[in-house]
């Protein structure tokens, strides 16, 4: 079942002689279930392509479908309120509200929405990601792999039916990187949910359904490897 669709979707910045096209036109569909990991060097675009999917940064041209909805026409804040509601994005450096319990980080994007807390899901999420004990903790209580679980349980909070991740394991030593992966994909296998990450780890890759590879803003390779 087709999740997410794009059509010519570019992202040039800065005009005339001095633009540089970070995303050149640029067509693809995800299924619903399905891990797709972005990979390719340094300033190949893939930050900005897994951001424009996101609903992060505006395309300069082209349309992004999330459920069949052209989120770019979107006003903002419809847009913010599509992004929490059927989004969930995990961040490299956590992005964590230093003030705020575990169990307070992970409920925050409900409670922004006003939306009721599934209590009983929320407990699953943390004994799922290991962090049940911690809830109470604050995040300098804990440490670097602990805090990159309970940014995974905060993008899993809303029951998105998509989730971005952008190098989610990338300040993680090895042992932590391979527990994180390990439960985030338990985690949206069990929900049924659909995951985009961007690494440079070639075994992170390889625990993806679908590997795309991109080069100067361009996708050179879309292969399928499970």
């Amino acid at each position: 079942m087709e999740l997410l669709k794009t059509t010519y979707l570019q992202k040039t910045y800065g005009t005339g002689e001095a633009s540089v096209k970070a995303l050149r036109s640029t067509d693809l569909v995800i299924v619903k279930g399905e891990f797709t990991a972005i990979v390719g060097p340094s300033g190949s675009g893939k930050s900005t392509l897994l951001h424009l999917l996101a609903g992060i940064d505006k395309p300069s041209a082209g349309n992004v479908y999330i459920n069949g909805i052209d989120i770019y026409a979107m006003s903002e804040k419809d847009l913010s309120r599509f992004r929490r509601r059927s989004i969930g994005f995990i961040f490299q450096f956590f992005n964590l509200i230093p003030i705020l319990s575990v169990e307070e980080n992970i409920k925050l994007p409900l409670l922004m929405d006003g939306k009721k807390v599934d209590e009983e899901y929320i407990n699953e999420l943390m004994e799922i990601l290991d962090i049940k004990s911690r809830k109470t903790h604050l995040p300098g209580e804990i440490s670097g792999g602990q805090q990159q679980r309970v940014s995974i349980a905060r993008a899993l909070a809303n029951k998105p039916s998509i989730i971005f991740a952008d190098e989610p394991t990338g300040n993680l030593d090895s042992k932590n990187s391979k527990e994180v992966l390990e439960l985030l994909t338990k985690s949206i296998k069990k929900y049924n949910q659909t995951l985009v990450m961007i690494t440079h780890d070639s075994q992170v890759a390889a625990c993806a359904d679908r590997i795309i590879t991109i080069s100067d803003g361009e996708i050179i390779e879309d292969k399928r490897v499970k």
